[in-house]
């Protein structure tokens, strides 16, 4: 059996949906806090009441130019400043996928550095949304991600049309530098990893996990473990701490 403790704490616990509520925002901090996970992730609105409430105990997590992107930059840098000035402590990013249709590397490049350099010496995860995106410009993104000196790359925001794959995070494993590393997010990617076998065998960096109805969902194997889940091993806990099916 793997570590659990240290897969939950590799674990962002998250809600962002539009009906969250500050008692939804609230439960997911309590079980943050009970589980130790990484962070919660949580919408904008709700950091500094987060903080507030969680204290040191937890990470605070939020988003930036979600879920679409195409905000101009100066609205992101903003965004980013006032989160961490509301005590966020982490920041989910997302980038222009027009500009990289449009080949504009340079301005994605230079986007990115910009609210890294917003964000200090606090996390930053860039979400390329790899479900609309070709394998060049996932490529491409890879590159760019590395060049700007982000902390992680993302797969998706959950929102759009499809979730992470395995070959989209084999993709990305291979192609981040080396400084980096890949974050799954796990939106709509629950049912692959059930059903696809060697799902475990990528040695993610790091994991994501998705929350919804209180339920956290952690899985993955890396480096340090040295254990090998693989798909029927797949843990959920429910907010009791009891093993979900």
């Amino acid at each position: 059996m793997a570590d659990v403790k240290k897969i939950l704490s590799m674990c962002d616990h998250t809600l962002l949906g539009v009906t969250s509520t500050w008692e939804e925002i609230r439960k997911i901090c309590d079980d943050g806090i009970a589980f130790g996970t990484a962070s919660v992730c949580i919408p904008p609105s709700y950091v500094k009441k987060a903080k507030e409430y969680v204290g040191d105990k937890l990470a605070i997590c939020t988003v930036i130019g979600f879920p679409n992107g195409y905000n101009t930059t100066e609205v992101k840098v903003f965004e980013t400043k006032d989160a961490i000035e509301k005590g966020a402590d982490e920041i989910d990013m997302v980038i222009n996928i027009g500009n990289l249709k449009d080949g504009l590397h340079d301005e994605i490049r230079e986007e990115i550095k910009a609210i890294k350099a917003a964000c200090g010496d606090h996390i930053l995860k860039v979400i390329i949304e790899t479900c609309l995106l070709t394998e060049e410009e996932k490529i491409t993104m890879c590159k760019l991600v590395t060049e700007a000196g982000a902390d992680y790359i993302k797969t998706s925001t959950g929102f759009s049309k499809g979730g992470a794959t395995l070959e989209d995070v084999a993709l990305m494993k291979t192609n981040v530098g080396k400084t980096h590393m890949t974050e799954i997010s796990a939106s709509d990617y629950l049912e692959t990893l059930r059903k696809e076998q060697g799902a475990f065998d990528l040695s993610f960096n790091t994991i994501c996990g998705y929350a919804e109805h209180g339920a956290i969902i952690h899985y993955g194997a890396t480096p340090e473990t040295d254990v090998e889940i693989k798909p029927e091993g797949l843990l959920l806990v429910d907010s009791g701490g009891q093993y979900l099916e």
